[in-house]
């Protein structure tokens, strides 16, 4: 989803039990090129739901969760954030966090 306002995040927040937000800008080329990989990692997965925010069309949006670069990656369970990167990710992290927290 790239058309992303306060009130979509928010509702797949509460109503989603794992969801993976993925902050970016347009301008933004390692986003650019991590975005397919996460989306292909997330793809094991099923249980898990990504959210794409643009941060420079909603930049609300990225204020309210404190989101100040791109990229940035917040994982929430259950209405709230578990894990957070930001600018520098090793997906073997990412991947290391979503075992474990799909895990239990």
């Amino acid at each position: 989803m790239t058309d992303t306002t306060s009130d979509t995040l928010f509702e797949a927040i509460r109503t989603t039990p794992m969801l993976v937000a993925y902050f970016s800008t347009p301008q933004c080329n390692v986003c650019k090129v991590l975005r397919p990989k996460v989306e292909e990692m997330l793809r094991d997965y099923p249980g898990v739901d990504f959210l794409y925010v643009d941060s420079t069309s909603h930049p609300a949006v990225a204020g309210q969760h404190l989101v100040f670069a791109a990229p940035t990656i917040i994982i929430f369970m259950e209405g709230r954030e578990m894990r957070r990167y930001s600018r520098n990710l090793a997906m073997h992290d990412l991947e290391r966090d979503l075992e474990m927290m799909t895990a239990e």
